[in-house]
């Protein structure tokens, strides 16, 4: 009896824990701004012709049917919906059903003292400490306490990081040599 009570307990937990993910990953979306490598989904549901999927580009563009080339460098998930919505309803479609999400997001990079630097995907919810980790770990040589971070979005500011600060898509963390 205390083996199904176990089991049943477990299940629930494991439950509570995806619907906590998810609302996580969706209201991490609702706020992210989409830039340059970002893949998207948009569907306009009904209309196959209008449903595709695209990577931003170096200038943050993409080409859309009936819209031609528009620049969402900076646009969250939500308003593009909007401004694509708008722009087709009346003219090409009475009401249409718009859904864009996020498919790949860019990613973010890694150099300096860890055993594999590069670029990697970026996933919902990643800190510094699980960054690293990506990258193959610290050198023997990282100085953890002299590494920085450098976001996207704020491309003139270097901030000393924190294990578990939050890492965004387009960062760019440095780890640094130690000198002892």
């Amino acid at each position: 009896m205390n083996h199904l009570i176990n089991k049943l307990f477990l299940q629930i937990l494991i439950l509570i824990s995806l619907l906590v993910i998810s609302q996580f990953a969706i209201a991490a979306e609702s706020s992210y701004k989409l830039s340059t490598g970002d893949r998207i989904k948009i569907t306009v549901y009904g209309e196959p012709d209008l449903t595709m999927e695209t990577t931003l580009n170096d200038g943050g563009v993409i080409n859309y049917p009936f819209m031609g080339e528009i620049p969402i460098e900076g646009m969250t998930v939500k308003k593009l919906e909007n401004k694509i919505y708008k722009h087709l309803k009346g003219d090409y479609l009475l009401n249409p059903n718009v859904h864009v999400s996020i498919e790949t997001y860019r990613p973010f990079f890694v150099n300096g003292q860890v055993k594999k630097p590069g670029g990697y995907p970026y996933q919902p919810g990643l800190t510094l400490r699980r960054a690293i980790s990506l990258a193959g770990g610290y050198t023997e040589r990282a100085s953890k306490s002299n590494t920085f971070i450098i976001h996207q979005n704020e491309p003139e500011i270097r901030t000393r990081a924190q294990q578990f600060m939050k890492i965004n898509p387009g960062d760019t963390i440095t780890v640094e040599e130690s000198f002892f």
